[in-house]
């Protein structure tokens, strides 16, 4: 009983429950009014039918008085009045003191005003070998010298007909009510079930089973909706969790060897003779090593500023083409240094919103890769289409396989095994961290030979 109770407890608390209930009330409503239209149109239509046929026979009794007078008023009530017409019609024709002269009516009923217009009173019918009380309704006319006429019909009929609808839809009505009751408690419990299965999922999950998805029941409705966008969340979470994993086991792997040769060449300059040119170049060389430390964890520490959206407030509206030019001029010396030819061919005017600093970091750590590992000849370009502004660089390289190319994107990932070549293997990664904050795509394609990275922006 306990069980009983705290779960009766807990599903009343829950929003399915208060949304079945809700779906109820407001069908009990709607099922009400219903049916108390449909009776007052049902009640409604009887009466106007007998107050309409009441109508009718006193203008006709009433031309028949004006042709014939009073004696042939009385002839026409009595014929009217003999035998069973089946129709419920009732007459009675009084002088002025009340005194019955024609009619299937004993009397004027009692207790009921001598005044125009419509009268409600019960009379006495015989049933075959019984008398019973009938509902009546009748109107009364006033003939010249305070002679009455009084036109009524036996309403038990209508009377019947109105009970026997009223019970109709009173069951009607209960019926209904039984049937939004199951319907909601039906909708409740598939709403409970569905989201169950989320709660369910979720507690697996956060037990540390990441390949818990939602079931999905293919019927593309919200549930489902909800279930794809939580799964993709889950596949995201996921993947940034093992990115996390990598990550660090980059970190360590990549951080533990300068870190060892800073750590040795401070132990050699202390164990060492006393030697001045020897220690200054020892501090040169840690100092060395220091600054790649640095700028792995200042690369992490922009990539992270980036993915975080701190630096939206930044954004203002800059020229595309000035920024390539300006990361031209930078790295042309370098290019001519190491014998490789870096051409330029922009689009004058290419206005975009972002932030400078960080555009031009990410523009010079392509052209810093396609110098560092493509060689030869090196293509800077921008230029705008269909309202989207295009930033690339091409190099005539060996690229990068296409199975790759999603891959090199995450930190620390470098296609190099050796991990001779200088680098963190960060640079990628804080270009597509840019092109995101500034709600950008990045494309990696084949040059045939070589490599092109290809930004979009929306132009303004």
């Amino acid at each position: 009983m306990p069980r009983l109770l705290s779960q009766i407890h807990r599903l009343v608390r829950t929003h399915a429950f208060r949304l079945a209930t809700l779906y109820f009330a407001v069908f009990a409503v709607s099922v009400l009014g219903v049916l108390v239209f449909i009776y007052w149109m049902s009640a409604d239509f009887v009466e106007r039918q007998t107050q309409a046929t009441l109508d009718a026979e006193i203008a006709g009794l009433a031309e028949q008085y004006d042709q014939r007078g009073l004696s042939g008023l009385l002839q026409i009530v009595a014929a009217r009045s003999a035998g069973d017409r089946g129709d419920g019609m009732l007459y009675l024709v009084t002088n002025p003191d009340g005194h019955p002269l024609a009619g299937n009516i004993a009397g004027w009923p009692e207790g009921k005003p001598v005044a125009p217009g419509p009268l409600s009173f019960r009379v006495s019918v015989k049933i075959k070998d019984h008398t019973e009380m009938h509902p009546a309704q009748g109107a009364l006319l006033v003939i010249p010298q305070g002679y009455r006429l009084l036109v009524a019909r036996d309403i038990s009929d209508a009377a019947l007909f109105r009970e026997r609808v009223k019970a109709a839809l009173l069951w009607a009505g209960l019926l209904a009510l039984c049937a939004g009751i199951g319907g909601g408690a039906v909708m409740g419990r598939s709403l409970l079930r569905r989201v169950e299965e989320v709660n369910r999922t979720a507690e697996r999950v956060m037990g540390g089973n990441l390949s818990e998805r939602v079931p999905l029941r293919g019927t593309s409705d919200e549930f489902d909706q909800l279930a794809t966008n939580l799964n993709n969340m889950l596949d995201q979470i996921e993947r940034l969790m093992a990115g996390i994993r990598e990550v660090s086991d980059n970190i360590a792997h990549d951080l533990r060897t300068p870190l060892s040769r800073l750590r040795a060449r401070l132990e050699l300059s202390l164990l060492g003779a006393p030697d001045a040119a020897a220690q200054s170049e020892a501090v040169r060389a840690a100092i060395d090593e220091a600054d790649r430390l640095l700028t792995t964890f200042n690369a992490l520490l922009n990539i992270a500023e980036a993915e975080s959206g701190t630096r939206r407030n930044a954004a203002e509206p800059l020229d595309l083409a000035q920024t390539a030019r300006a990361a031209a001029e930078l790295y042309e010396p370098v290019a001519e240094e190491q014998g490789c030819a870096l051409k330029l061919d922009v689009e004058p005017g290419i206005m975009i919103r972002g932030d400078r600093h960080l555009l031009s970091q990410a523009v010079a750590n392509l052209l810093d890769n396609a110098l560092k590992y493509g060689g030869g000849e090196v293509t800077l370009s921008a230029h705008q289409h269909d309202g989207r502004a295009a930033l690339e660089v091409s190099d005539s390289g060996p690229g990068i396989p296409e199975g790759e190319r999603e891959a090199v994107l995450d930190r620390f990932v470098r296609l190099e095994p050796s991990r001779s070549t200088p680098g963190n293997g960060l640079g990628l990664s804080l270009v597509r961290a840019v092109a995101r904050l500034h709600n950008g795509t990045i494309q990696l394609g084949d040059n045939h030979p070589g490599l092109t990275v290809r930004l979009e922006f929306a132009a303004l």
